[in-house]
């Protein structure tokens, strides 16, 4: 009896832990109505605040101060620095902007990505 007991929760068990639904996020999980969902942030802070401080010819040292560290310092091109920032409020979709920073002799040269110096807000 007590066999037959287990064997049955452990079945019972198996086939609701394979009933899970996808949420937006695209995770495996159950979501439960009104249950809270924590903002996931990553990454740097960008503000269009920092960028619109930057200016080419600025040092290593002074973008540093305005920007902070960078997320991602590429090994093989010592000169360009890369700035990501992953946001995913609750159960929406995931938001990202990259910032990319190329220096030439020590200095501040060219900015690439979302957010670019003097660009309106969109």
């Amino acid at each position: 009896m007590q066999k037959t007991t287990f064997a049955l929760a452990a079945a019972l068990f198996s086939a609701l832990t394979g009933c899970a639904s996808s949420t937006d996020s695209g995770s495996k999980l159950i979501s439960f109505p009104g249950a809270y969902k924590i903002d996931i942030q990553q990454g740097n802070v960008i503000t269009r605040e920092m960028v619109n401080q930057l200016r080419p010819g600025m040092t290593r040292a002074q973008v540093l101060y305005v920007m902070g560290t960078p997320l991602l310092k590429d090994t093989f091109n010592s000169n360009r620095w890369d700035y990501v920032c992953s946001l995913q409020p609750g159960g929406k979709n995931r938001e990202q902007k990259t910032v990319t920073l190329f220096f030439a002799n020590d200095q501040l040269h060219s900015i690439e990505g979302d957010l670019l110096p003097g660009q309106n807000q969109q």
